[in-house]
């Protein structure tokens, strides 16, 4: 038995005697009667013999003190139940139902109880208040923090600092708009007002928490602003659906970003169908070192599947993503593969080796500018990739494959948007005739994800600007990447026949004002200290983006946040379509730009590309000049 477990039992006996002492003090106005003495004398030993082996075996010993919760309570409170009715039972065998007050076994349990919790909270009060392991060397090193925020995750955050981070935190009070929590309490701060009247608050206090997750995009503007107003640094927790576990703590929080003026409502998945999908299963994730296929694999991990197999022909991600999961503990085996899609007799060495059973398709080029200078590496990638993929799925028996498509591909004016209108008519044509089931997950633009904007605008402010954007009507649809990422696997649960499903994206958002918040999130005003360029669309780039084409009807699914594009025509014979995309390989694989067009507006009545003049004579250097409709 540890040296712990000694001392905790003998502080459990000490309780156990003195509430016996205590009930019969009580029980005898304070002068116990001789004979009554040696009756207590006799019933200690006993009574603390039965609690401490009750008490050991129930479990009451591995639980740490210093963390007492209401779950413990409730155990403890069953242990002692137990000790002192079988201390009862000792009694009625040892001395029969006479010759003794039966008050005092009534007194003693609801001694023993208090004494035995109290011993408890006190060394909980004692590590979360007094004890504190390191100390830092200058007390004003202690940040004093001003919540804004008194509900579930307000109250969690102060409870860890109050439990496990009084040496680095000190909280000042809360800050809430609910007028029904105003001038209470919480873990004995004061609820101090609402955020509008947080600039005349007389506390001292050294930076904002913004502890509101839920927040709108709105609301966190409101609450950005308000917060830079005050003069003090301010941060925020993630979004739920930031964090596989759903688990807020201080290890968490962070700068406000850019997602947080999205809104940040909760993303409520169906984890019984995404277990049932890839619990236990070998999923293979394509383009898993870009932004999209790194946070599939994330996300991917947390519903336990056999194996994940990360495919990607970037050396350097594949390293990255590698070495990022090389020392984690994990039930999940997570192999890195370096192959290009492209190359199928590479990619079925991994269908061979690995045997996936769902698909997640995610590896495409996604620079609009750069793949109308290259159209032919967009076909042969996001066209002759996909089509590598589906076959070599259909051939090895896979049960799902997922493709990840863009809004692009709604009526497409630029290279990249026709092949992934492609790549959506492909996987729909070839499902009649295969044993997999193939879909497709249509949204718009993902923070953070290798074809975002923001890196680029972030740079220019950092540098002092100016911002380039290309014109001040440009909208597009927003979403964070770990909701993409979410939304993609529940898509892949909910699958069943080649649908389409679309991602509700919200309202689209200026880029104008993208880039406004950016610059005040910086600190920053826009054209004080930031002027902002218009420089003109760039090739292929178009003001707004679609989210369906005339001929899609938009069907709701279980889920608010899914929907499903059901088309007026049925998908085209895969024989014919599979001519029309080999001829298109070949004219990719020799670099015939015009023909390239040609075919695709064959395959694309909607692809209403602009031409591009790629090169002047007259300067002699690389010009765009856009033509078509704007």
């Amino acid at each position: 038995m540890s040296n712990r477990n000694i001392k905790l039992i003998g502080l459990d006996v000490f309780a156990s005697i003195f509430a016996l002492y205590l009930s019969f003090l009580i029980r005898f106005e304070f002068q116990i009667p001789d004979n009554f003495i040696v009756t207590l004398l006799q019933w200690v030993p006993w009574f603390c013999i039965i609690q401490s082996i009750i008490f050991y075996f129930s479990g009451l010993y591995a639980r740490i003190w210093r963390y007492t919760s209401l779950f413990d309570l409730y155990a403890i409170l069953s242990a002692v139940v137990i000790s002192c009715g079988l201390s009862l039972i000792y009694v009625l065998v040892a001395n029969g139902s006479s010759g003794y007050p039966r008050s005092v076994l009534l007194l003693y349990y609801f001694f023993n109880t208090i004494i035995v919790i109290g011993i408890r909270l006190s060394v909980r009060v004692f590590y979360s208040h007094y004890n504190q392991t390191t100390v830092p060397s200058n007390k004003n090193k202690i940040k004093k923090l001003l919540l804004i925020g008194a509900g579930k995750t307000g109250e969690k955050i102060a409870r860890e600092i109050l439990t496990s981070a009084s040496n680095l935190y000190k909280i000042s009070g809360f800050i809430d708009d609910d007028k029904e929590k105003q001038g209470g309490m919480l873990h004995g701060q004061k609820i101090y007002c609402g955020l509008d009247n947080i600039l005349s608050l007389k506390i001292d206090y050294d930076e904002v928490l913004i502890t509101a997750p839920s927040a709108t995009g709105n609301e966190m503007r409101k609450i950005v602003e308000i917060c830079k107003q005050t003069g003090k640094r301010y941060k925020t927790v993630p979004a739920i659906n930031e964090l596989i576990d759903g688990e807020i703590s201080l290890d968490v929080i962070r700068d406000v970003s850019y997602n947080d003026l999205l809104g940040r409502q909760e993303i409520k998945l169906d984890i019984n169908s995404i277990d049932n999908m890839l619990q236990g299963k070998r999923v293979l994730i394509t383009g898993a070192g870009g932004s999209i296929g790194s946070e599939l694999v994330r996300q991917c991990l947390y519903f336990e599947p056999a194996e994940i197999i990360c495919l990607d022909i970037n050396e350097e991600k594949i390293y990255n993503l590698q070495q990022s999961y090389d020392n984690k503990k994990s039930a999940t085996v997570i192999k890195t593969v370096l192959a290009s899609v492209n190359q199928k007799i590479e990619c079925e060495k991994v269908f061979l080796d690995n045997r996936p059973q769902i698909v997640f398709h995610a590896a495409a080029y996604k620079h609009v500018p750069i793949q109308e200078l290259h159209p032919w590496s967009a076909v042969k990638t996001n066209i002759g990739g996909t089509l590598n993929m589906v076959e070599l799925s259909n051939a090895y028996f896979v049960n799902k494959f997922v493709l990840v498509s863009t809004d692009k591909a709604v009526n497409p004016v630029n290279i990249m948007g026709a092949t992934k209108r492609a790549t959506e008519k492909l996987i729909q044509s070839y499902n009649s005739t295969s044993n997999t089931t193939f879909m497709a997950v249509r949204f718009g633009n993902v923070l953070g994800s290798s074809g975002s904007a923001i890196p680029t605008f972030q740079k220019q402010i950092n540098q002092g600007g100016p911002i380039t954007v290309t014109h001040p009507e440009m909208t597009r649809y927003f979403m964070s990447l770990q909701e993409a990422s979410q939304l993609i696997i529940q898509c892949g649960s909910f699958g069943k026949d080649g649908e389409i499903f679309l991602l509700e994206m919200g309202k689209p958002i200026k880029i104008v004002q993208m880039v406004e918040d950016l610059i005040r999130l910086s600190g920053l005003e826009p054209e004080i200290d930031i002027p902002i360029v218009f420089t003109g669309l760039r090739p292929g780039e178009k003001l707004y983006e679609e989210l369906q084409m005339l001929n899609e009807k938009k069907v709701n699914t279980s889920h608010k946040k899914i929907m499903i594009l059901k088309e007026s025509k049925s998908p085209l014979d895969w024989k014919v379509f599979k001519s029309s995309i080999l001829t298109l390989l070949d004219k990719a694989n020799k670099l015939d730009i015009d023909e390239i067009q040609k075919l695709l507006r064959q395959i694309l009545p909607t692809y209403s590309p602009r031409t591009v003049d790629y090169f002047n004579k007259e300067s002699d250097e690389l010009r765009y000049i856009i033509k078509g409709e704007a």
